[in-house]
């Protein structure tokens, strides 16, 4: 079991106060307290079980009383709603941020490209620190080793001029395939210098899409991590008719070298390939902000990859929006700022945040690649800002949540107590820093110096992150836990929750100022963005979207209408102006009796169900009810086999009818509670110790379940499910 309980908090509503009560199933009755606090006449009574992703209710004082008022304090309208017309469905009104009232930002004059975004930091700040890698010494990593601006300046030239010197032109292809380090942004800006388009050849998809991602951008030319070779090698038998030019960012053995010449491609070592541009100096090409800086293929969950075109206005204008909401929150970005560089570079997400920092003039670090040592990284870097996913997150508040469990009596009642306290003040309006300055230095810093100790924003994406882990870590980490939501094809950044906002746990927040964005409504789901609770599918324009699917203009046509970029997610407003994501248009089905299941709706309220690491919910038409495959958490399902005195390894506890029935039953409960419909309710389940995975090609690598691939992997499964359970 995952332990959430950690404390219970209540709030008893007097006539003047409001009485402050701590629970905790670690402390004996006699040392549970009382406190009265001063108290506000219309705060709702209600129980917040600190970590219990039953107990997600929201937290809003005088909600009912700000309602609109609220929301418009982040939101500015626009443009008025639309009724449903000629076969269209309605829309609702158009916002935009609060904090472009004034119209949006504009980019920093001057910087119309990728390229001007370094090219300007280098000559504003060329002293400053820019990459980083931690030294290796006797086998142990060491301090960070850093490049200057103007060192990797240096460095970029040399490179640009080497690639020019293999015959690549402006708008020539280049591949880079491997994690991120400081050759990957080099081998980046060399392209941005000279007008080449940047292709991440994706680090996680393996050698079937980096061969298809190679031909179906015509790539020439590709750096590749050292390690990486062989799994590039293997697609040579057929990416030869564009791939002209490997070059390893290590070595190259002679048996590379002699494979590889034999088909006619040349191959380099990182030193060879800086030597072929010495004697030569290639003019830098004029840019616009139309050109595409970078092909960025989505892994998508069927098909092929598809190559998301991303322009030079698309970053520079994000970059600019990013700015003014930062400024506008007193969390400016500077040059002492620096990043951890983990998350992969070959997708939007990374590459507009580590853009973000190159134009500020801070510092980059780069991990070794290995989850397991990230911890020490960080301790070692100490960034100030620290971006995730959410499963990075989650490994961090599993981590905590066991040392406390496991700290001793003392610790935890001191732990339970100094949360809960914390909790109720920043709830309360408190900012986070003010809301227990003593608890967060006696208890908090232990947590605050896992992350290296200067770490001040926290910023989620890629996936929606678990409202409990999110509320914790706002609490325990000393810092602004943010969660932000955006597509590659919006340029990552579109909606990003505020600092201090605690009503907006469990939403992405209001847009970036640089976008308008409208609900538009789903009449097949029963969503109305124009009802009083508007709910609808996302829709945003301006100018960060991207350029179109390369060579796919059949996919462009179906998501840009009209100019809008229609995003496939379901989101609702909220009173406080932010978004709140809840559920995919495109995983809706009809059971047999002619009911719409909106599945990844059921599969966010099942996911809350205890002891229920992950769910996939199947149905289809020619059956009436719901059956799911299930991740159990193997520390919740022993601790149920032990107080039933039940007997096996995890692995055979899956298999265990009783076991099954357990799951089950949780499942039930939840989706009661909920108050989901009959035919919405699971009737069976299958239990898989093993998480579902992109080994298996299960998930994609920003963790979104893969349904056809679901499907075919527990055909056998799921038949055997409808079987046994007619």
């Amino acid at each position: 079991m995952r332990n959430y309980p950690l404390v219970s908090l209540s709030l008893n509503q007097t006539s003047d106060n409001t009485a402050l009560s701590i629970d905790s199933p670690t402390l004996s009755p006699s040392n549970r307290f009382l406190a009265a606090v001063p108290g506000r006449p219309r705060l709702r009574p209600t129980d917040w079980l600190v970590g219990n992703k039953s107990e997600e209710k929201e937290f809003l004082f005088d909600c009912e009383e700000k309602g609109m008022a609220q929301m418009m304090k982040y939101l500015i309208e626009v443009e008025k709603g639309k009724a449903a017309d000629d076969g269209k469905p309605s829309r609702g009104p158009v916002y935009r941020s609060s904090f472009a009232k004034d119209g949006f930002p504009a980019p920093v004059k001057g910087m119309d490209s990728c390229w001007d975004i370094f090219r300007m930091s280098v000559e504003k700040s060329p002293n400053n620190r820019m990459l980083g890698t931690r030294q290796i010494v006797n086998g142990k990593a060491g301090k960070y080793v850093w490049l200057t601006y103007k060192e990797v300046y240096n460095m970029v030239i040399k490179i640009g001029n080497s690639i020019r010197s293999c015959g690549v032109e402006k708008g020539g292809k280049c591949g880079i395939y491997g994690a991120n380090c400081s050759e990957w942004v080099m081998s980046m800006e060399a392209c941005n210098a000279h007008g080449i388009y940047c292709v991440p050849l994706y680090d996680t998809l393996g050698a079937g899409a980096v061969e298809f991602i190679i031909n179906h951008a015509e790539v020439s030319i590709a750096f590749v991590e050292e390690k990486k070779l062989p799994e590039l090698m293997k697609t040579l038998a057929n990416t030869t008719q564009y791939l002209k030019t490997i070059v390893s960012f290590g070595k190259v053995t002679s048996e590379q070298k002699e494979e590889v010449g034999k088909i006619g491609l040349a191959i380099f070592s990182w030193d060879e390939f800086l030597r072929l541009g010495e004697d030569k100096q290639f003019e830098l090409p004029m840019k616009s902000k139309s050109d595409i800086c970078t092909i960025m293929y989505t892994s998508g969950t069927t098909g092929d990859p598809k190559g998301v075109l991303i322009s030079n206005e698309s970053i520079v204008t994000l970059i600019a929006g990013v700015n003014r909401l930062l400024e506008s929150l007193n969390e400016e970005l500077n040059h002492k700022d620096v990043y951890m560089s983990y998350l992969p570079l070959a997708h939007i997400f990374d590459r507009v945040i580590e853009e973000c920092f190159i134009s500020h003039g801070a510092s980059i670090g780069f991990w070794r690649g290995d989850v397991k040592l990230l911890i020490e990284d960080l301790g070692e870097l100490k960034p100030t800002i620290f971006c995730a996913v959410p499963r990075v997150l989650d490994r961090v508040y599993s981590g905590l949540t066991q040392k406390i469990n496991t700290g001793g009596f003392f610790k935890n009642k001191l732990f339970n107590i100094a949360y809960s306290y914390k909790l109720y003040n920043m709830r309360k309006g408190n900012k986070f820093a003010e809301a227990a300055p003593i608890c967060d230095k006696i208890v908090f810093n232990k947590v605050k110096q896992g992350l290296g100790g200067n770490v001040r924003l926290i910023l989620s994406g890629a996936a929606p992150l678990s409202t409990h882990v999110e509320g914790f870590l706002k609490v325990v980490t000393c810092a602004h836990v943010l969660q932000g939501y955006g597509l590659t094809e919006t340029c990552a950044g579109t909606f990003v929750s505020l600092p201090n906002e605690m009503s907006m746990l469990g939403t992405v927040g209001p847009p970036v100022p640089n976008v308008d964005v409208c609900l538009e409504s789903v009449p097949e789901m029963g969503y109305d963005a124009l009802s009083s609770t508007p709910r609808g599918e996302i829709c945003v324009r301006g100018k960060t979207l991207f350029s179109g699917y390369y060579k796919r203009e059949d996919l462009t046509n179906e998501v840009m209408i009209d100019g809008w970029f229609h995003t496939g997610d379901v989101g609702e407003w909220q009173a406080d102006g932010s978004l709140k994501i809840i559920d995919r248009k495109k995983n809706i089905f009809k059971l047999s009796q002619g009911e719409y299941v909106a599945v990844e709706n059921l599969e966010n309220i099942y996911s809350q169900a205890t002891g229920v690491d992950s769910i996939w919910v199947y149905g289809n038409s020619f059956e009436s009810f719901l059956i799911a495959v299930v991740n159990p958490n193997k520390d919740t399902l022993e601790r149920w086999a032990e107080e039933n005195e039940i007997s096996g390894d995890f692995t055979s506890l899956c298999q265990n009818p009783k076991a099954k029935e357990y799951v089950l039953g949780e499942i039930t409960k939840i989706g009661k509670e909920k108050k989901l419909k009959g035919f919405e309710l699971i009737k069976a389940v299958h239990l898989d110790p093993v998480p579902f995975d992109m080994d298996r090609d299960l998930l994609t690598p920003t963790y979104k379940k893969k349904r056809p691939q679901l499907l075919k992997f527990y055909q056998s499964t799921i038949d055997i499910l409808y079987k046994s359970s007619k």
